[in-house]
């Protein structure tokens, strides 16, 4: 059956697609599945991860929100995938390792969203510093798993550790994931701000609404297919002149109305306390860290074990770990 879904990808897709049959394969070599290709089985090493499941519990741009609508990390992973295979489908890309990328381009991120990835950078800027791109890549490389890693095709690896800077992908696919997640995020950035309170729909700039439209969806479909217009018969994945210009205009507006506002952003000056606590903690109580990040202290440094611990935390429990440690509990006489 994988031998069969290879040769379909052959007549499917075009001629600078990657195809699963001629991966550049994987660090430790292993037997192929009988029914998945690599790309459809790095799908499922991605989803049955503990990092893609503490997804749902990490911030995506709102700490902590009141409501249940709000997105999460694992809401914008989601989004993002859908948006990314729209557009391989359409271009005739290899679908399986565009879904591969985008749904394991997040797992390193932090609790608390950039705040987090913030403190941790600061924290570790003498160790080689923190990104949550790169801490991506540790995750599924050496952190799953206890530490054996998901061992995932350098096609996949590529995607993920190059989803936000330069230089692009070395595939396609790669490239479709990076656009899909800006596309994402701005869209439904917005819209959790406007659910918030944060913006109204008034508030949204008239030359975004002209060219875009005035409803999420037509948005987020307007670029889709700007992205699909522009990206037939190149050897990139682009827009058009016309709509990056839009598209920056709206990244800027964000940044100054929704990821720069106090009134939004008012918790997030505590992170760093938080963070920076629970970090020297556990720089003087290294025994305290579980099995598999006392094999990352003994290879690597106490400080790149406590930071990939910290760093894989949900936002709730990077809390209770807090209070654990530094608040006074209650106790009752018996």
């Amino acid at each position: 059956m994988r031998k069969e879904r290879e040769q379909l990808e052959h007549r499917m897709l075009q001629a600078n697609a990657a195809y699963a049959d001629e991966s550049r394969g994987r660090m430790q070599p292993e037997e192929e599945c009988e029914i998945r290709t690599c790309y459809q089985r790095d799908i499922d090493r991605i989803i049955h991860s503990k990092a893609f499941r503490r997804l749902k519990h990490k911030t995506q741009v709102f700490l902590s929100p009141e409501g249940d609508h709000y997105r999460t990390r694992l809401t914008h992973t989601l989004e993002v995938s859908r948006i990314a295979r729209t557009i391989a489908r359409a271009l005739m890309l290899n679908e399986d390792l565009t879904e591969a990328i985008a749904l394991g381009h997040d797992l390193g991120h932090t609790p608390f969203g950039h705040a987090g990835e913030r403190a941790l950078a600061v924290l570790m800027k003498d160790e080689g510093g923190f990104t949550h791109y790169n801490q991506s890549l540790r995750v599924v490389d050496k952190l799953e798993k206890e530490g054996r890693g998901l061992n995932l095709t350098y096609e996949v690896r590529n995607g993920i550790v190059r989803h936000t800077v330069a230089p692009p992908a070395d595939t396609l696919e790669g490239r479709v994931v990076k656009l899909s997640d800006r596309i994402a995020y701005i869209n439904h950035d917005m819209d959790d701000a406007i659910r918030a309170g944060i913006l109204e729909e008034s508030d949204i700039p008239e030359e975004i609404s002209c060219a875009l439209g005035e409803r999420y969806s037509e948005r987020i479909n307007s670029i889709i297919l700007d992205v699909i217009r522009s990206s037939e018969g190149q050897l990139d994945i682009l827009m058009s002149p016309e709509i990056t210009f839009v598209v920056e205009s709206f990244h800027d507006f964000m940044f100054r109305a929704v990821y720069k506002n106090q009134k939004a952003k008012s918790e997030e000056t505590k992170v760093h306390g938080l963070i920076e606590g629970l970090f020297l903690h556990y720089l003087e109580h290294p025994e305290q860290l579980p099995a598999e990040y006392k094999l990352v202290a003994d290879t690597e440094g106490v400080k790149r074990a406590v930071c990939d611990y910290i760093s894989g935390m949900t936002d709730k429990y990077c809390v209770d770990d807090y209070s654990r440690h530094y608040i006074p509990a209650a106790w009752q006489i018996k």
